[in-house]
């Protein structure tokens, strides 16, 4: 007979859970109202309560409209404040003036180097405004990585101001997108920042038709939510925008003119997006606007195994087994960065068959069949499993000797060799043969 076995956790709470044994009174039964409402828990008033100041304010329900706009004005009027502190381009252009006409020293080579003492004469010409940024501190970090003992180049002083206002000016811009106010941006409201900008991007407004402008947008905010949001959440942080550079990346398209080259490794730009965009509609060979596994096939080399595909399709988010637009730039993009840790937090969790957070040697066999079923079909030489498993925890060289996690992979370093050589059979194919040269099979 079946044995249920009880949660000791369970177990533990009735345990510890004190129940009257007395029996109720008469009096007691006809006092007693099953439909009484429970009664709150009495709040404990600590004494420190009174001198501790409360620290954090839910923000307002969205039905309380009062208190929803209340809190949007008070946010608005203190970003337009922010942004009156910002220094403006003459500004700039006049401390620039002022911190040449306080140098201390030019050396034979052009750099221009000023003292601690000249630069406490600084911050007495300079305006209100601009003496926020120029701190005593900022001088003492900037003497750590001075290679002229007791002085600093004035060019890292300028350059300190200049990215700090544009860092300032880009949260400023980015928290008026802040609809829950909360310093983080949803994808709608991702999406509505990038339609916004899109007119002072030159080399996207000048190109862009309306029709295509809803693919642009949505490949450029996947890019954000793919890097700065690989566990799904539905947010990215303001903070985390500014730090990871993908805006700068952005916003270097504001420029008019950008080598070609530059452009296409610029994922932001027209070129790449039509790419993009292109091997997606040219892979989709019945015109119905999605990609079925065997379409998903051609992507590449057109040597992705047909295990890999087959779990692609059973992780990935598809609509009657087959892929949208959105699906596949995160497939893309994990496939072109392979080296980074939110690629390979994606492709880990196609490999990781059985959802127990590793990998083991029975793991890599099932994905190395893929790649035997094309080493069969070209009559290539057969490969020893075994030699190869051995090989991969080599390289990964994992805490535990038959296990795989993913942090041990983001460690070793070879993670791209690794994941390659399981998925794709031309990327296993040019490993296997590394040190003759030949590539082909």
């Amino acid at each position: 007979m079946y044995k249920m076995e009880l949660d000791p956790d369970i177990v533990k709470e009735f345990e510890n859970l004190e129940v009257s044994t007395e029996k109720p009174t008469e009096e007691q039964l006809r006092e007693f109202d099953a439909d009484a409402p429970l009664q709150a828990p009495a709040k404990t008033q600590h004494p420190t309560y009174s001198t501790i100041p409360k620290f954090f304010h839910a923000p307002p329900p969205q039905n309380n409209a009062l208190r929803q706009n209340l809190r949007k004005e008070a946010q608005s009027l203190f970003l337009q404040k922010r942004s009156q502190e910002l220094l403006d381009n003459d500004e700039l252009g006049a401390l620039w003036t002022l911190l040449e006409k306080h140098c201390t020293q030019v050396t034979p080579v052009g750099q221009q180097l000023i003292c601690y003492d000249d630069y406490q004469k600084l911050l007495e010409a300079v305006s209100t405004k601009c003496r926020k940024y120029l701190t005593a501190r900022l001088y003492a970090k900037l003497q750590c990585h001075s290679m002229y003992p007791g002085k600093v180049e004035i060019v890292s002083i300028f350059n300190y101001t200049m990215r700090k206002v544009w860092l300032t000016q880009g949260r400023i811009g980015l928290s008026l997108y802040d609809e829950i106010g909360q310093g983080y941006l949803r994808e709608i409201d991702m999406e509505n920042y990038i339609i916004d900008i899109i007119p002072t991007l030159t080399q996207i407004s000048s190109c862009v038709q309306p029709s295509f402008q809803s693919f642009y947008v949505c490949t450029v905010v996947k890019k954000f939510f793919f890097f700065l949001d690989p566990l799904h959440t539905g947010r990215i942080r303001i903070r985390d925008i500014l730090a990871s550079g993908l805006l700068t990346e952005l916003l270097e398209l504001r420029d008019e003119e950008t080598p070609k080259e530059s452009q296409e490794q610029n994922w932001f730009s027209m070129p790449s997006v039509l790419t993009v965009y292109g091997n997606y509609l040219n892979l989709d060979k019945d015109h119905n606007g999605m990609l079925s596994k065997q379409e998903l096939a051609g992507y590449g080399s057109g040597t992705l195994t047909s295990v890999f595909l087959d779990r692609v399709f059973d992780e990935c988010r598809t609509f009657d087994g087959e892929m949208d637009y959105k699906t596949f730039l995160d497939f893309v993009l994990a496939l072109d960065n392979r080296h980074e840790p939110q690629s390979l937090h994606y492709l880990f969790r196609i490999l990781d068959v059985q959802h127990k957070g590793y990998l083991t040697a029975q793991t890599l066999h099932y994905f190395f069949k893929g790649i035997q079923e094309q080493i069969n079909a070209v009559n290539a030489e057969a490969v020893n499993f075994e030699d190869l498993k051995d090989e991969i925890f080599d390289m990964v060289k994992s805490k535990d000797p038959y296990k795989i996690t993913l942090q041990d992979l983001i460690n070793c370093g070879q993670a791209e060799t690794v994941v390659s050589i399981l998925i794709e059979f031309h990327k296993f194919w040019a490993y296997e043969n590394r040190e003759d040269g030949s590539h082909n099979v």
